[in-house]
């Protein structure tokens, strides 16, 4: 009898209905700041719910219970939506003053098209006589499942791995970016995207290995395919909690509205006038960073160093990556590293704790601290320090 509560399709409903909590905060979020990363979101955990409802309602027995039921017609390939959303998710908060534009539509062609062909063989097969008496119409056996659903399984499988690709490739360019720009990276560096862009690869692989099976050795029944269903509801409820919970609107207010380059001298001038002006310009940030301790300032940006040096960003950018040949992030962060091991030496650690000694620094987290010391010094600061005191 429907609703049957068990072991199969209890795990589930508790976490789809935990889903459709966080789709429904994060549209009545978007509604009323239009942060329009949150109606991405809300629509991701949207789609993945309804793939996770279909197959709940079939553990509690509705199948069983409701023969006539004309469930199948609607259960749509949600991966030809899903994939485009989670693209223009992670663009959305890594691009600078993200706007949608109509051309984004496109994105969603296939599938508009997909939901217009159910809802054409649907209203072609409720049409036809003994319809209320049958699950399926004629079109939906004849056409859709003889023919179409074995043409979509074709296309959507390279659809996703195309946007998968797109969508890390995008991820990695903005992770490049803020080293570029930014002196603390670790708030905005989204480790939880790249768990979850991980997390939906491993579950799409895993339904491909799924169907592959499934339709060329053996037949896979609904207690078989549940733990597929069981992963992809934990991930949609670990998305719906990191996504509501962290402040991505920060994201996309980031300015990267030029790139950094190589300086380029023009020809014209003399060897003489050439050396003057990058004398002076390196005197100038050096200034900045040796004397005035710039680098002790925690939120210290690209712009920020620019404007007390009285130079566009995109010049400093080039004076850092072409006379220091290092990127912003490792510029600041070698002087905070040097000023930690002054701080040893001064026998600072006597009086703070390491991770308080990097905060006086101008460190604002310890994971970032860690790892640069790390990548800089070859040692942890713990091992350094006892490097120190032998």
């Amino acid at each position: 009898m429907f609703p049957d509560f068990n072991r199969w399709s209890l795990p589930l409903l508790i976490l789809v209905l935990q889903g459709l909590i966080f789709v429904i905060l994060l549209l009545t979020r978007y509604f009323k700041k239009r942060n329009i990363s949150d109606l991405f979101l809300g629509l991701i955990l949207l789609l993945t719910c309804y793939a996770q409802i279909c197959y709940t309602v079939g553990f509690m027995g509705w199948y069983n219970e409701f023969r006539t039921t004309k469930i199948n017609y609607f259960l749509i390939n949600i991966g030809v939506a899903l994939a485009p959303l989670i693209y223009l998710y992670v663009k959305s908060i890594t691009t600078s003053n993200f706007r949608f534009k109509k051309s984004y539509w496109w994105h969603f062609a296939l599938a508009f098209a997909v939901i217009v062909y159910r809802f054409s063989i649907y209203t072609y097969d409720t049409l036809q006589p003994g319809f209320n008496d049958t699950q399926n119409g004629i079109l939906k056996i004849e056409l859709d499942e003889a023919y179409v659903q074995s043409i979509m399984s074709y296309i959507e499988t390279p659809f996703m791995l195309v946007y998968l690709a797109f969508t890390f490739q995008l991820f990695y360019s903005y992770r490049k970016k803020i080293i570029q720009y930014f002196s603390n990276t670790y708030k905005l560096e989204l480790n939880w995207i790249l768990s979850f862009l991980v997390l939906f690869s491993l579950s799409f692989l895993y339904g491909t290995i799924q169907d592959i099976i499934g339709s060329r050795f053996m037949d896979l029944g609904y207690q078989q395919r549940w733990w597929l269903n069981l992963f992809m509801a934990l991930v949609t409820l670990y998305v719906g909690i990191k996504g509501y919970f962290t402040d991505t609107t920060k994201l996309n207010k980031l300015d990267f509205t030029f790139t950094p380059k190589t300086i380029g001298i023009p020809e014209e001038i003399n060897d003489f006038e050439e050396k003057a002006i990058a004398d002076s310009d390196i005197t100038i940030v050096k200034n900045l960073m040796e004397t005035k301790k710039a680098y002790l300032n925690p939120e210290l940006n690209l712009s920020d160093l620019a404007k007390m040096a009285k130079m566009s960003r995109g010049q400093l950018s080039e004076i850092i990556n072409t006379a220091f040949k290092k990127n912003f992030n490792d510029f600041v962060n070698e002087y905070r590293v040097e000023a930690f091991k002054t701080m040893l030496r001064e026998n600072k650690h006597k009086q703070l704790s390491l991770l308080g000694i990097a905060q006086e620094c101008g460190f604002n987290s310890k994971a970032t601290f860690n790892r640069v010391f790390k990548k800089l010094t070859n040692h942890s600061p713990t091992e350094y320090l006892n490097s120190q005191l032998n």
